[in-house]
């Protein structure tokens, strides 16, 4: 069975919201589905039709977290000796060297990745040319404009 790496916050989010679909939208699916029931003929019920389909996207999201947690190997990147190494969770800092521009990413699983949040793939070209560089060193990154480098600034663990 192939694990996924997954950080603590990106599991509390999934377990979250596994815990919201159960609790909250199931049983207000179930009811929306009865209601429709009631009001008589099926076949022509456009509530039940789009309650059905729902309850069917309800479902099937809630196997595909559970799927994800079941296979998830959750990191904390707070205990990790990496002595100074960006590895899996750390945030790293690095400086363009072509424009100075400095950025600053968490590297998290493919799940959890948002760039507006600051957080890339651990399959990302950029998070692959990073891991295991420490401070000071730089990094190459194949890009779609052509090979870009990066200084790493900084790595931190949080």
């Amino acid at each position: 069975m192939i694990k996924v790496p997954m950080t603590v916050e990106g599991a509390e989010r999934l377990k979250a919201e596994l815990q919201r679909l159960k609790t909250i939208e199931r049983p207000a699916i179930i009811q929306a589905l009865s209601d429709a029931r009631s009001q008589g003929d099926l076949s022509e019920n456009a509530d039940y039709d789009a309650a059905k389909e729902r309850q069917g996207f309800i479902e099937g999201r809630i196997s595909e977290v559970e799927s994800k947690l079941a296979h998830a190997q959750i990191i904390d990147p707070t205990a990790i000796e990496a002595d100074g190494r960006v590895v899996f969770g750390s945030t790293v800092e690095i400086e363009d060297l072509a424009n100075g521009e400095r950025k600053s990413y968490q590297i998290v699983g493919d799940d959890e990745a948002d760039i507006k949040a600051s957080k890339i793939s651990v399959n990302s070209p950029i998070a692959r040319a990073l891991i295991g560089k420490t401070e000071g060193d730089t990094a190459d990154v194949q890009a779609p404009g052509g090979v870009r480098s990066y200084e790493i600034c900084s790595v931190t663990y949080a």
